[in-house]
């Protein structure tokens, strides 16, 4: 089975989301695509070579990684206010531009702080409660389907763009080595799901498409 690529719903967006420092929903589907793009670009060479496909290689926590840093440069690419934050691990990751010398800060509030994670709704772990616009993409993968070359591609099924405050978080208890984090509660979770950017079905209800069709709808 060749590798599929997918594309973002036109029908999944919220028509009216509180976007901020002039986003637009453009913004968003094509860094969606910009992602979907690079991984149907390597996973066809891999799979055409016999080895395993990206997904399937890279560990949980390295995989939020990557596509954070993936989902800032291309947001960053394509709106018209933000800039990546050029201080190493500065937060948060997208600045205003020209609102900080050099567009880097250590700790500013002028910006979106990207997170993705795997967990449905977007209850997302950070290292500290923070007076942020705090943007949550929740992703799928398929490492289940066999044989493996019939696995259906990474694909993002929510997006989340909140103002939350640092009282909307609650304080996660550690073990003696543990790093200290902070998740938004019930009613910061809440909060932030309001102002939901795009919802999807599942990716097992997805119909896919291959690269170069016309995007396909979700099947109910």
């Amino acid at each position: 089975m060749p590798v599929s690529c997918n594309h973002p719903d036109p029908a999944r967006f919220n028509p009216a989301p509180a976007l901020p420092f002039n986003l637009r929903l453009e913004d968003f589907r094509l860094a969606m695509q910009d992602v979907y793009d690079f991984f149907f670009d390597v996973n066809t060479n891999l799979v055409a070579k016999g080895l395993a496909r990206l997904d399937d290689t890279l560990r949980p926590a390295i995989m939020s990684g990557v596509l954070s840093d993936m989902l800032t440069a291309s947001l960053a690419k394509h709106s018209r206010s933000l800039v990546v934050n050029a201080y190493f691990n500065g937060h948060p990751d997208l600045l205003v531009k020209g609102h900080y010398a050099n567009d880097a800060v250590k700790a500013g509030e002028h910006g979106v702080e990207i997170k993705t994670t795997r967990k449905a709704g977007g209850a997302v772990d950070t290292h500290g409660a923070r007076n942020q616009w705090m943007c949550v993409f929740v992703y799928a993968l398929d490492n289940q389907t066999e044989p493996a070359v019939d696995r259906r591609p990474m694909a993002f099924g929510e997006i989340y763009l909140g103002e939350v405050r640092i009282d909307d978080f609650r304080r996660n208890a550690r073990s003696e080595l543990g790093t200290r984090t902070a998740t938004l509660h019930a009613a910061g979770i809440a909060k932030l799901r309001q102002n939901w950017v795009y919802r999807d079905q599942p990716p097992s209800t997805r119909k896919l498409a291959k690269r170069g069709n016309a995007p396909q709808a979700s099947e109910k």
